[in-house]
């Protein structure tokens, strides 16, 4: 199964389109391209669209998961969820036609939760850090 399989999410709700790297159950770099043609754009903000914030920290989160998903040692975890955001900070933006490459790196397990820290980068600026716990089980 590729790792990108892991994801829960359909496909119209999915923020991570390629996997640069992936250090199975530790980290991973992956990418999502802002197309310009997403049904949420127009609204956020007209005139300037740039992807929401929260939809940045699920892109991170997204990542998170296929790194955790991906432990050959612990297996998936069944209906695993993001579940808290800590320290996020949001300090730029991703603009129509634009890259972002995201970084997670998971710090920590104890049973069915996950421990991580993640980043965003476009063009060499970064523009979200955040720790993020996602559960499952």
């Amino acid at each position: 199964m590729d790792a990108l399989d892991r994801l829960p999410h359909g496909p119209e709700f999915r923020f991570v389109d390629r996997l640069l790297e992936l250090d199975p159950g530790k980290n991973g770099v992956g990418e999502f391209t802002l197309r310009g043609d997403e049904v949420w754009l127009p609204g956020h903000f007209p005139g300037e669209p740039i992807m929401p914030g929260v939809l940045l920290i699920e892109a991170a989160a997204q990542l998170t998961g296929i790194v955790a998903q991906s432990d050959p040692d612990l297996g998936a975890l069944p209906r695993l969820r993001l579940t808290a955001v800590n320290r996020a900070k949001i300090m730029g933006a991703i603009k129509p036609g634009e890259t972002v490459e995201l970084r997670a790196s998971v710090e920590g397990r104890l049973q069915g939760l996950i421990q991580a820290k993640a980043n965003a980068v476009v063009e060499g600026r970064e523009i979200l850090s955040c720790g993020l716990t996602l559960s499952g089980g």
